[in-house]
């Protein structure tokens, strides 16, 4: 996500973004289309920009096992919503987070079109949780995810679906990126 405008872009450390470039000559992939890398500016994503002083910065991995991005996190007292646990759109963020990343495995630039969440259960402030995503489908530039929110002993507390669109990111965001 950048800028907090729900958009989903691949990172690679160092603050790369991974775009389809059309310059490119058109390779057969099974995982993506041809990618370059271009440098982008800071990252102040609220979820996982790590130059956003006040944003959450989420570090997701990939666990190829499990074939899934996971990112282990604790909530402070500044996400309460409920006494004791955290705000709605708090966990609806951290979802459609996890759920964007989930494009890194196709390689595309994609963004949220539409988020469906189930709060199962409250997510407490100040205990170990984590959050899993995976992808569901992808039918042309429609990619669909789903992520989850789990609690220490693993029961689910939050479960997230997601619609995201691949875009071309150098016509959509040229004026973001480094030449």
């Amino acid at each position: 996500m950048l800028f907090g405008i729900g958009l989903s872009f691949q990172r690679l450390p160092g603050f790369w973004l991974t775009v389809k470039s059309s310059a490119m000559a058109a390779k057969k992939s099974a995982r993506g289309h041809s990618t370059v890398y271009v440098r982008l500016q800071k990252n102040y994503c609220f979820a996982c920009g790590k130059s956003n002083p006040d944003g959450m910065r989420l570090r997701f991995t990939y666990d190829e096992a499990r074939n899934c991005y996971v990112c282990r996190f604790r909530l402070d007292q500044r996400y309460t919503g409920p006494p004791g646990h955290c705000h709605g759109g708090i966990i609806a963020t951290i979802l459609d987070e996890a759920m964007g990343k989930v494009n890194k495995l196709r390689q595309v630039v994609a963004l949220t079109s539409e988020i469906t969440i189930k709060y199962l259960k409250p997510v407490p402030l100040h205990k170990p949780l984590r959050v899993e995503s995976r992808e569901v489908k992808v039918k042309g530039r429609q990619h669909i995810n789903m992520a989850e929110i789990l609690d220490q002993k693993g029961e689910v507390l939050a479960r997230g679906q997601g619609l995201f669109i691949a875009i071309d990111p150098q016509k959509m965001f040229a004026k973001f990126v480094e030449r």
